[in-house]
């Protein structure tokens, strides 16, 4: 049986997919690509922005234009927020929530046999029980997404994410552990911590578990060079353990701190549980302890009640801050949330000129960033050739800076090595390897 797949979405529907992948290829399947005629079509949807639903839907329509006879199953985040939505579009056959994706080869094997539309999403608002997906091989042995961590409930007004991921759980730190283990005898050199809160990571476990525990046992294990975090609250980030993470080798230079707005007012409306002091705050203590950091964030434009005034303070704030890397998006109102029935919401004109503003100062910072490190020699993992400049391979630095080099090495890949970086192009760096 030939089954394809296609993600929306977060790094944690990521490592969800390929750990789906996985379960099919145990069992004997071929993975094709979702452009393929396969016998069945796996959508892993995301919610986040109606955007994302637009897209899955897509997804759906363009799987069943592929092969009509074709199993499709949607999962994820949309099938969550609004399953009977979703089992009512034309050649739905499956439809699961987040808690359910570990079983996706029993609900297709069942339908199979049946012949009857199947709907599994369970209500995970109360369930603290962690689907445990894991993965094994990977195509490419370069670094290794690792999801450690589901659910959210810090029910920002703007986000249907504690509604589609549910309460808080986490993966069992004996679980954690064997599976970086068995991905450095893989050959793994980098792993990526992810969850969906994941400074959550432990709360609801026994023996005092925590992120910064699990980060150090993961930091003991040989073989693996690098350890990076997802997405995370920068309230994690008190003095203490930014101090611990300082004494690990292994933990990259590089956080991503989500920030939404820079203005205290606009936070207040979101329901985020920090100040712009605060943030600046946690910043300042990185920067201060640990050696080339890159801090990067996600900020949210044309949140309802935002004011020229709201939005100038959150542009001087990136301003004066000088993130390495932002990534800007336009609010985007979600049934079910607090924020979709606020008054004043901002028109898509202004929001259009608000984020355009944005991304030009961090085209500027992001720039900035990089000249800092021309002449310098870093430490290249290489990933891949890269598909846009032909005899150049691609990697990153500890602090997440993209870097092209060109050689003639085809067991470049998977390495780890001291290159030089002399020019900075756009999003990435040139760099000579130095053997």
């Amino acid at each position: 049986m030939k089954v394809a797949f296609t993600t929306l979405g977060c790094r944690v529907n990521v490592y969800e997919t390929e750990a789906m992948s996985e379960l099919f290829i145990k069992e004997g399947h071929e993975i094709i690509p979702f452009n393929k005629i396969a016998d069945v079509y796996i959508i892993n949807t995301c919610t986040v922005t109606n955007m994302g639903d637009k897209k899955s839907r897509q997804m759906i329509n363009r799987a069943r234009r592929k092969n009509e006879n074709a199993v499709i199953a949607v999962v994820g985040c949309y099938s969550q927020i609004a399953p009977k939505e979703i089992s009512s579009i034309e050649g739905v056959d499956i439809v699961l929530g987040t808690r359910n994706k570990s079983k996706i080869v029993h609900y297709v094997n069942r339908f199979i046999e049946e012949k009857k539309q199947i709907i599994k999403v369970d209500d995970v608002l109360h369930s603290k029980i962690f689907d445990d997906l894991s993965i094994e091989e990977y195509q490419y042995k370069t670094r290794a997404f690792l999801k450690i961590q589901d659910g959210c409930n810090r029910f920002c007004s703007y986000c249907l994410i504690p509604y589609a991921r549910g309460a808080v759980c986490s993966k069992e730190p004996e679980k954690v552990i064997e599976e970086v283990h068995k991905l450095a005898e893989h050959g793994f050199k980098e792993i990526i911590l992810s969850g969906i809160h994941i400074a959550s990571y432990g709360f609801e476990l026994k023996d005092n578990w925590s992120l910064i525990k699990i980060l150090e046992e993961v930091n003991n294990v040989e073989g693996i060079e690098r350890i990076r975090i997802g997405s995370i609250d920068p309230t994690f980030f008190t003095k203490d353990v930014i101090k611990n993470i300082s004494n690990m080798d292994k933990v990259c230079p590089h956080f991503h701190l989500s920030l939404q707005s820079g203005c205290d007012e606009t936070l207040k409306r979101m329901n985020r549980r920090y100040s712009t002091s605060e943030y600046r705050a946690v910043v300042q203590n990185l920067r201060k302890h640990i050696k080339d950091i890159s801090i990067t964030t996600d900020v949210i434009v044309g949140f309802p009640g935002e004011t020229d005034y709201e939005f100038n303070k959150t542009y001087e704030f990136l301003k004066e801050i000088e993130l390495s890397k932002m990534h800007i998006f336009k609010y985007s109102p979600r049934s079910r949330t607090k924020a979709a029935k606020m008054q004043c919401q901002v028109d898509g004109k202004v929001k259009d000129i608000r984020s355009h503003k944005l991304i030009e100062l961090n085209e500027k910072l992001e720039k900035q960033f990089m000249q800092k490190y021309i002449g310098r020699t870093m430490e290249v993992l290489y990933e891949q050739k890269s598909k846009e400049h032909e005899g150049y391979y691609e990697g990153y630095t500890p602090n997440y800076i993209r870097v092209l080099s060109k050689i003639n090495y085809d067991a470049l890949i998977g390495k780890v090595l001291p290159t030089k970086l002399y020019n900075v192009d756009k999003e990435f760096m040139y760099g000579t390897v130095n053997f």
